[in-house]
């Protein structure tokens, strides 16, 4: 990311980081927690999850989204609704909540529930980077996949998955079982993203997207070219919804912007994508 790190700090408490960001290791509940000033820029702020970066935070402008996969999700997003929507979001791993505090900014009459299996992570982030607070944003400290199942039917307008365990997400997370759970609590028009890691093989992104294209009747990947033909390591970007995705010019063109053109395939070349690829299943791996 082109950012200069600092020396590693020693572990520091959580009772330290109320007032504001600072730099350290921080335990939590499922390990580590580091923040990390971000060398080329003032107000950003770096953190790193049991040594894998997971998120990015801009103090002065919570619509500035370092990650490129994370800008991807916000232009499918706003390709979709208007600012002026009452957005009902779901972001299922939280983390520094970097794109429920855009959605925050960028849709003001939205409610956003984000849900962090890491109790003392969710506190910390809290206290480092003053999120609004409900109703605008509230973190719910759970399971995701338990927290989903939960939820009543139609009560959200949009889901994003984004749980990453190390580099992977849990199993129990990507299966025909838990997608039909999240498809049951989207309204009509409602839209289910999901950031898959994965390596130039591709075998994950195949069956994340059969499994998607199983449920829903409209779907569409967001990637950069070079992951895509298999060349790298990085994030495939899944969408699923009972209406059309990106189906004018608006979002193609969102997308070749940033420093990481990206490229939209709609539903057909999604399904063909995946159509030699085992659906995931929970008796099944």
């Amino acid at each position: 990311m082109g950012r200069k790190r600092t020396p590693r700090n020693a572990a520091v408490t959580p009772d330290t980081a109320v007032a504001g960001p600072a730099a350290g290791l921080y335990p939590t509940d499922t390990g580590t927690a580091e923040l990390i000033p971000d060398g080329d820029n003032p107000n950003g702020w770096l953190l790193m999850l049991n040594g894998v970066q997971s998120s990015h935070v801009d103090l002065a402008d919570p619509l500035h989204l370092e990650f490129e996969y994370m800008r991807w999700i916000m232009a499918l997003v706003q390709d979709r609704w208007g600012p002026d929507e009452r957005l009902r979001t779901l972001s299922l791993g939280g983390a520094a909540c970097s794109m429920p505090r855009y959605l925050v900014a960028a849709y003001p009459n939205s409610r956003n529930v984000v849900v962090e299996i890491d109790g003392k992570l969710a506190a910390l982030v809290r206290g480092w980077f003053d999120l609004p607070r409900a109703p605008l944003l509230r973190i719910r400290v759970g399971e995701a996949r338990g927290v989903t199942e939960s939820l009543a039917a139609a009560s959200r307008d949009l889901v994003i998955r984004d749980v990453f365990a190390g580099a992977t997400t849990p199993h129990a997370l990507t299966t025909a079982e838990f997608t039909a759970a999240a498809k049951n609590v989207l309204g009509p028009g409602g839209v289910y993203v999901v950031n898959c890691g994965d390596s130039p093989a591709l075998a994950t992104a195949r069956r994340e997207a059969a499994t998607i294209a199983a449920a829903f009747a409209h779907t569409v990947i967001i990637a950069d070219p070079p992951m895509l033909k298999g060349r790298r390591s990085g994030n495939v970007i899944i969408a699923g919804s009972d209406e059309p995705l990106g189906d004018g010019d608006g979002l193609p063109r969102a997308l070749l912007g940033g420093a990481m053109p990206a490229q939209l395939w709609a539903d057909a070349k999604v399904r063909q994508f995946g159509h030699s690829a085992l659906v995931l299943t929970d008796g099944a791996r």
